[in-house]
């Protein structure tokens, strides 16, 4: 262990050489030289020494990439250079009478064009003094920008220091969030009820934006770097070589770069990456087109809003065009409005499509879609329709921009918006509609399971005033129920029994069904294994829940706001009362679990519901995952079990057909 300062200083340099080695070559070469637990060591050796002599801390060390306590605000910054827009192209003839226009400006034809990609993220200028990083800006309206430099630095792919670069350096960069992130992102969102991002390019411009560094670091977000804008003392004409020069030193630069002879050369490069960059986990939606040439871009010029000398192809939209007949807003159990395109029915992947999704108003203005344009419509994951550009061409004279409403459309209690949220809120928790869906949400499959009452029926019940909240449904007189229109003597008696039954669902399924924000399936049934009871959760202070493992402090304060609200206790007591009240031992009073430390996945035709297989699992200790990794110990396969067998038996992975999971499971004692 080293002891004395001078030693230390001498380590914290080699450490933070070695780790910035290992992270060029993790994150840009995607060719690690260690292993996961080899450069753990190398961080940690480095964290303990930096605590130990805090003289040697420094903002550009590798361990400050996550640091800092939340920023009290962003700080406005002019931008040196104006971050101007580029003018779009979206056929092959747009793009020639682009290249005819800078031909007739330079009185020939350009030396060459440079061709990349264009990446759908948010842009990014970056500020290096002295081979540091200095300040990273967002782009803003293009003169003035958000200082957003902590930010920046949780970004693994961007070197903080940079041997080799002149004294002061602007580069611009595209910030993204990869698919495979953005999706990983959702699904977490989704197992914690909480609203999930519209689309990778909306959650890697509100990362970056954050005004806390570590929830920026936990988006994990991506840069590709673009421009070399500016370089004290730095000669060099070619665009293109620039950006070789910038990846030479270790910054991240679009593998698509290429540098094309002429416009042929160009529109060959984009018919390869039409289709090859759907094969990327970032989204692009186009290719820029640039003069390579310093001395033509400056020929060329600009306007007061966008560049000349160059030019995005935008790929057309996938989907199809229809027409916008209508904005609608829900609103959900949270109280969160949503608006939704009302469309003219199109054909889309082999399904009639009426309604699509718009997010939330952000992405209303961002779109500036109006009522009685021509839309673009698509199928997120070929299942969620939503709307994605609009044809300006088509738009009607008299079509007036959306403004987001003041009040909600249903109880028109003032809306609220959160700090770092795109979303507006009603927050009057008795709103009809929020109540409506806080009920559809308590009765759904994964919470209290009561299949007698879907969304009309539960709707009829709310509006004749036979369910007010939660515990109500079991005050029901099934009498009254089967005298209502559509019922019947059988739909009641059903209910009646479906209600009766939901008093055994097991409690996690309970805080579930409860709504408690932030709370979604995995942590509800963390709280219930280490509480056992609504009574014991609800006298929890939050740092007792923080003690769970995967509980932080955004459950916690969830939970205890959530359990102090006199309405939510209310509610609770009659719940009790009306005998809801599961309970199990907690964690620590009974036996380990015989899976406790073993991953299942589970994929294929299985002949019972993967819910109940995964529920039982879980109480026998396992996780239950989606994907196959190499920390999966058993896939479970039925019938058609498609990639995910693949990729087990690449890996090694022990695979059971349903006879064999019922063998293991009634050798542990469950069947």
């Amino acid at each position: 262990m080293v002891g004395d300062r001078a030693g230390a200083a001498r380590r914290v340099e080699e450490l933070r050489g070695l780790v910035r080695s290992h992270d060029y070559r993790y994150y840009i070469l995607a060719d690690p030289a260690i292993s996961d637990f080899e450069y753990d060591q190398l961080f940690g050796e480095l964290v303990e020494l930096e605590q130990r002599f805090p003289e040697l801390q420094s903002p550009s060390s590798p361990t400050q990439r996550v640091a800092g306590e939340p920023l009290e605000g962003l700080e406005q910054v002019q931008h040196a250079i104006p971050m101007l827009s580029l003018d779009n192209s979206y056929s092959k003839d747009e793009l020639h009478t682009w290249f005819e226009r800078v031909s007739r400006e330079l009185g020939r034809e350009p030396e060459g064009l440079a061709a990349e990609l264009k990446i759908d993220g948010a842009s990014i200028s970056l500020i290096y003094v002295d081979g540091r990083l200095d300040r990273a800006v967002t782009r803003g309206d293009g003169l003035v920008g958000d200082d957003v430099t902590a930010n920046a630095r949780t970004i693994r792919q961007l070197p903080l220091i940079v041997e080799g670069l002149p004294p002061t350096v602007e580069i611009r960069g595209e910030v993204y969030l990869a698919r495979s992130v953005f999706d990983e992102l959702n699904r977490q969102r989704r197992a914690a009820s909480e609203r999930e991002f519209a689309n990778p390019r909306n959650a890697a411009a509100g990362a970056i934006r954050l005004l806390d560094p570590r929830e920026a670091s936990r988006r994990r977000l991506g840069v590709w770097c673009y421009q070399l804008a500016r370089a004290d003392g730095h000669e060099e004409d070619s665009h293109v070589a620039a950006l070789e020069m910038l990846r030479g030193l270790g910054f991240p630069v679009s593998p698509g770069l290429e540098l094309c002879p002429g416009i042929t050369e160009v529109e060959a490069y984009i018919e390869g990456w039409e289709e090859k960059r759907r094969d990327l986990d970032y989204d692009t939606d186009g290719i820029v087109i640039k003069l390579d040439s310093a001395s033509e871009r400056a020929a060329v010029g600009t306007t007061a809003r966008s560049v000349r000398w160059a030019v995005a192809f935008k790929f057309p939209p996938e989907g199809r065009t229809t027409r916008l007949t209508d904005i609608v807003i829900q609103v959900g159990r949270t109280g969160v409005l949503t608006p939704v395109a009302i469309l003219e029915p199109v054909t889309i992947s082999g399904s009639t499509v009426s309604r699509a999704t718009l997010h939330n108003f952000d992405e209303v203005a961002r779109l500036d879609v109006r009522i009685g344009d021509t839309v673009w419509v698509t199928k997120g994951g070929e299942v969620i329709p939503k709307v994605v550009g609009v044809v300006t061409t088509k738009r009607p004279e008299d079509a007036e921009p959306v403004i987001a409403p003041g009040v909600c459309p249903v109880c028109e209690t003032p809306v609220e918006r959160e700090p770092e949220e795109v979303a507006l809120r009603c927050p009057n928790p008795a709103c009809p509609a929020v109540v409506a869906a806080r009920l559809r949400h308590f009765v759904s499959r994964g919470a209290m399971e009561i299949d007698g009452l879907g969304d009309r029926l539960l709707a009829q019940l709310v509006d004749a005033g036979m369910v007010t909240d939660e515990a109500s449904l079991w005050d029901l007189d099934i009498d009254v129920v089967a005298e209502l229109p559509g019922w019947g003597e059988t739909s009641a008696t059903n209910l009646h029994r479906e209600l009766d039954e939901a008093r055994t669902r097991p409690l996690h399924r309970l805080l579930f069904a409860l709504g408690i924000p932030h709370v979604g399936e995995r942590a509800a049934r963390l709280l219930a294994q280490r509480f056992g009871s609504l009574e014991e959760l609800a006298s929890a202070d939050p740092a007792t829940l923080e003690e769970i493992d995967g509980v932080g402090p955004v459950i916690a304060n969830s939970v205890v706001g959530w359990s102090a609200d006199a309405g939510h206790q209310s509610t609770m007591r009659r719940l009790v009362e009306r005998g809801i009240d599961p309970r199990q031992k907690p964690a620590g009073e009974s036996a380990e679990a015989p899976l406790a430390g073993q991953t299942f996945v589970l994929t294929g035709s299985l002949s019972r519901p993967r819910r109940e297989l995964k529920e039982e699992l879980e109480s026998l200790g396992a996780t239950v995952s989606a994907s196959v990794s190499q920390k999966t110990s058993c896939l479970v396969a039925g019938e058609s079990p498609g990639s995910k067998l693949a990729k087990a038996r690449e890996l090694g992975v022990e695979v059971l057909d349903e006879a064999g999971l019922k063998r293991l499971l009634r050798s542990v004692g469950s069947q």
